[in-house]
């Protein structure tokens, strides 16, 4: 009898690792593991072997950086995507990527199912769901750790029962997902948010106290929304995110420790290092300052609060994700130049820009008495614009006089002798 296969998104860590194993045992099925190589670096040495040796009957591994900058990134720079106003939904934009992959592979080697490692309190189980429901609703989705009754402890005991060889101890309980966009890191102390976060969880960043004692500048190079430059030289995407991701955690650029509320409801502490995001990011919206109206950049606010919003409770496949895309790519048209950016002791400044389409001209803001601009003009746009102002406070004085009089006459006299 052939088993159904089911085809797993598995990362090497602890739950794919351990999943392998409780979906051939508890499910009687084959695995087909699928791993996608989004950035994550040193993380991925000796992840094919692992599930070689784990038993299954076919693995893929995808070579999706580019894939993944380009058609993902990418976009979130041109929405200054930060959920909450702070992260940048570095995680995020990899699951859909992920998911969409897991589905290729499930139909071509026509799988009945597909399985992901997330916890029934995350947010990846949200964002691995509706991918896989949305690309192809008939495959059965299995999320094993949503049936688990392990703690980490538990897990980690399990999975030494079962010879699964995982990376993770006791001593070091932390669940770490990095792509080129940012890492994060959670569990162990980090779920005490009255605790400091120990300095050992960072790896992309030095703590700010040690890092350089003289700034770096770079300039930015900017075509329609998005980096194509790095002081002037030409740079593939994965380039310029990686150089900014070394060059920002030289200076210790790009942690962030916040308190964020997840999609299923629940409040938790999150951690993570971001340097290359918030580099490109910074200088991304000093641009669009310069060339964007103050109409355009107060409507895009709102809509790039949303964007941010939408994808973090993964909503990628939502049509209202492609309706917000739309009008954050007409805005982009302009958004061409370069932008000087300071690095020093943490944070990330711009200091210079320029841009063909700016809407900065000398000629009518400077302060010298020969511009182009007759500032007699202003009496009557100050009297014009502060009407409604002036209108209704004249209305409230007004009212307020008319209260007085109508008081004084309701006063009634106290009689001649009275005491």
């Amino acid at each position: 009898m052939v088993n159904d296969k089911v085809v797993l998104a598995y990362s090497g860590g602890l739950d794919t690792s351990m999943m392998v194993k409780w979906l051939q045992l508890e499910y009687k099925m084959d695995v087909v593991t699928v791993n996608l190589d989004v950035g994550q670096g040193k993380e991925r040495k000796g992840i094919e072997e692992k599930a070689w040796k784990l038993g299954v009957v076919n693995h893929y591994t995808f070579d999706a950086k580019e894939e993944f900058a380009t058609g993902y990134i990418f976009p979130a720079i041109k929405a200054n995507a930060l959920y909450m106003g702070t992260y940048p939904v570095s995680s995020s934009l990899s699951r859909p990527l992920i998911a969409s992959k897991v589905v290729e592979v499930a139909e071509m080697e026509d799988a009945k199912a597909v399985a992901h490692g997330c916890t029934g309190k995350g947010n990846d189980q949200v964002r691995f769901d509706l991918t896989f429901k949305a690309l192809n609703p008939k495959l059965k989705i299995i999320a094993p750790v949503r049936e688990w009754k392990f703690n980490r402890k538990g897990q980690i005991q399990w999975a030494k029962d079962h010879d699964v060889p995982v990376p993770v101890t006791a001593d070091s309980p932390y669940s770490i997902d990095e792509n080129l966009w940012g890492r994060s890191i959670e569990g162990g102390l980090l779920e005490h948010p009255d605790k400091m976060v120990p300095g050992d969880i960072w790896d992309w960043t030095v703590d700010v106290e040690n890092a350089p004692d003289e700034p770096d500048y770079v300039k930015i190079g900017f075509q329609k929304g998005l980096p194509t430059s790095l002081d002037g030289i030409p740079y593939k995407p994965v380039e310029i995110i990686q150089k900014l991701k070394q060059l920002g955690g030289k200076h210790g650029i790009g942690r962030i420790e916040h308190m964020e509320d997840r999609v299923v409801g629940l409040k938790t502490r999150e951690t993570y290092e971001i340097p290359a995001a918030e580099v490109i990011l910074n200088a991304h919206q000093d641009l669009e300052k310069m060339v964007l109206t103050r109409h355009q950049k107060a409507f895009k606010y709102q809509v790039d609060q949303m964007w941010a919003t939408v994808v973090y409770q993964g909503l990628w496949v939502d049509p209202f994700k492609q309706n917000l895309d739309a009008f954050i790519d007409s805005t982009q048209e302009n958004v061409t130049g370069s932008v000087t950016m300071k690095l020093f002791k943490g944070s990330a400044k711009p200091v210079s820009r320029e841009s063909p389409f700016s809407l900065y001209d000398y000629n009518l803001a400077s302060f010298d008495i020969n511009t182009h601009y007759d500032q007699g003009d202003a009496v009557g746009f100050i009297n014009l614009w502060g009407l409604p102002s002036v209108s209704a406070w004249n209305l409230k004085r007004t009212v307020a006089e008319e209260g007085i009089r109508e008081m004084g006459k309701k006063v009634v006299p106290v009689p001649t002798g009275a005491s």
